[in-house]
């Protein structure tokens, strides 16, 4: 997909779309991929008058198809609350929303606090949670909508020194599979976005140690680390009319990583 550079419908031209995390990394990417396509954006984090954020919504409008940033802690149910009925007044309601706000707190679970495993959860699921319910009301209303969940590959699978980060992502795909059971016969359909290992400010400091992306590369079938707009793409996907018989689906974006356990099996000969 090209941002605008496509004549083919994705069914998002003047459709709302709420997009939480928006401010960088794959949230960023996500907002600026939709509005590339028509939709009107709501760009929600934590502090919307930052630098990050300002800058964000500076880029979404530059498109051309209508922006609004709004500050929201989505772990806060009144903070959320308040976001969505101003979305509902100004913008008559979400069309889509996209879950992608993120905390990572790296640890072992022996050594993890509790302050911290409860920050994780918060963020990271029962703010997807919160938003669901906020904006998914907005959809019952109108009889249709599109949640696209950022969930991450680690969700399927144990992960050293993340294990808050990989539960409560593991917790993502139950709760959007949950509501594509709930919320599919009123017309809203809820799906994952499971990236592996993408370049984001989050992620860029390890990637930074010398030789690390080097290293990593060599373990993903495709030899490079993803990019935010190459996720965003798949966000698109799932968020737009082109999937409207997608519902309940996890799609992994990892550049075949997780598919490559057998190939790492030691070998002293070939």
């Amino acid at each position: 997909m090209g941002q605008g550079s496509s004549s083919y419908d994705w069914g998002l031209n003047g459709k709302v779309a709420v997009v939480t995390g928006a401010s960088s990394g794959i949230g960023r990417a996500a907002a600026l991929a939709l509005a590339g396509y028509g939709a009107r954006v709501v760009l929600l984090n934590r502090d919307c008058h930052a630098a990050q954020a300002q800058s964000a919504l500076a880029e979404v409008q530059a498109l051309g198809a209508g922006a609004m940033a709004l500050s929201c802690d989505t772990s806060d149910e009144q903070a959320v609350a308040e976001a969505a009925a101003r979305v509902q007044t100004e913008w008559g309601g979400a069309h889509v929303l996209v879950n992608s706000a993120g905390i990572l707190k790296a640890g072992s679970l022996a050594e993890l606090p509790v302050k911290e495993w409860r920050h994780v959860l918060d963020v990271n699921l029962t703010g997807y949670f919160l938003c669901a319910q906020a904006f998914g009301r907005q959809m019952m209303a109108q009889g249709q909508g599109a949640i696209v969940h950022v969930a991450s590959m680690v969700a399927e699978h144990a992960t050293p020194h993340s294990g808050a980060y990989a539960i409560s992502k593991a917790g993502v795909l139950l709760l959007s599979r949950q509501l594509s059971i709930e919320w599919g016969p009123l017309g809203i359909r809820s799906n994952t976005v499971c990236p592996g290992m993408t370049w984001t400010p989050m992620t860029k400091s390890a990637y930074s140690r010398p030789g690390e992306a080097e290293l990593r590369s060599s373990t993903i079938p495709l030899g490079r680390i993803g990019q935010p707009r190459e996720m965003a793409d798949a966000i698109v996907f799932l968020a737009g009319d082109r999937s409207a018989y997608v519902n309940g689906a996890d799609l992994v974006v990892d550049g075949g990583f997780t598919r490559n356990l057998m190939s790492m099996i030691p070998r002293t000969a070939q």
